[in-house]
């Protein structure tokens, strides 16, 4: 095949996947807000049960719903004929996702499940079935035919499956007011969570490691301080801890060129630039990170202060990005 035919057939399966789902999607009716009122009057969890590909996807929707704050779990079915039902309770909401709605592991588990006393949701392909006719509540994710050459790989089937699971999340989130900073909590270690959930205080260098000088220190005995923190700057604050100004490496290099041989008896008011750009120990360190990057000319540490105005902390630019976080959503 040429690269062309390779590209257009490319885009037949996008096709064929996309008609299934569409077909789905307009006959979505009852039975997905009866789904949907069943798991907000729940008590319990959210249990998928899945064999094979439709397992994968059950594993997904699980993965999904527990990001935005519902107790969901996997099931295999293999592993539950062996122990693993010991998960399911009473009040649990039990997925049974299965394409063709007669996988024999699946199917299997339901009279447990019924003694259980739980909510049967299958997700399958053909009312007819008996996991179908044996639920609760029937979710039609049926296709016409799988988009692979032979007919028989699950490839819209699974898409359905996952297009499924993706509303039933979005519109549980929608419904239960889930915010963006819920969310954030859920993901800690992502890019999202550390935007929303990391302050400049969690991050700021403070106490002995937050460099701070008099005006009127001798820049003889400033250099050891900044060499000693090693941050690439000192805050210079007076009595009342209140910023005054600012020598970086680039003020002391500037001093030096400007006052030569004399610089060894300057202050630290002659060489620190005045009025520094401070931010509030209470703001977010992405809030720090946009402060320091669009400045004319980029610094790269920042005095953190109080409410007060009392310089608390030293930022540095590299902490920030070294932790992760980036300007961009």
């Amino acid at each position: 095949m040429t690269s062309n035919n390779i590209i257009t057939r490319g885009k037949e399966i996008f096709s064929v996947e996309l008609a299934s789902a569409e077909k789905v999607k307009k006959r979505l009716g009852q039975s997905f807000a009866d789904t949907i009122h069943a798991i907000l009057d729940s008590k319990g969890k959210v249990v998928l049960v899945g064999a094979g590909k439709s397992g994968l996807i059950a594993q997904k929707i699980a993965a999904t719903l527990r990001s935005t704050g519902i107790v969901a779990l996997f099931l295999h079915p293999s592993d539950a004929a062996h122990g693993d039902l010991g998960m399911v309770t009473k009040g649990d909401v039990v997925f049974l996702i299965s394409k063709s709605g007669e996988t024999e592991e699946v199917r299997e588990l339901i009279p447990a499940l019924r003694r259980k006393e739980v909510t049967i949701i299958a997700m399958v392909g053909e009312e007819a079935s008996r996991i179908a006719r044996q639920a609760d509540i029937w979710l039609d994710i049926g296709v016409e035919r799988e988009a692979c050459p032979i007919g028989l790989a699950p490839t819209s089937s699974t898409t359905v499956q996952m297009l499924m699971g993706d509303a039933i999340n979005a519109v549980l989130m929608q419904l239960r007011g889930f915010t963006t900073e819920e969310f954030a909590k859920n993901h800690p270690g992502g890019t999202l969570g550390k935007r929303l959930l990391l302050d400049v205080s969690d991050m700021m260098h403070s106490e002995e490691d937050n460099p701070t000088c008099g005006p009127d220190m001798p820049m003889m005995d400033v250099l050891p301080e900044l060499t000693r923190t090693a941050l690439g700057g000192i805050t210079v604050v007076d009595d009342n801890q209140a910023v005054l100004g600012i020598i970086t490496d680039g003020d002391i290099r500037r001093g030096l060129e400007k006052m030569g041989h004399n610089f060894p008896d300057a202050v630290a008011v002659q060489v620190m630039s005045k009025d520094p750009s401070t931010i509030y120990s209470d703001e977010k360190a992405i809030d720090a990170l946009l402060l320091m990057e669009n400045r004319p000319s980029q610094i790269t540490v920042l005095p953190v202060i109080d409410r007060e105005n009392r310089c608390v902390g030293m930022l540095r630019l590299h902490d920030l990005i070294r932790a992760g976080l980036r300007p961009g959503r």
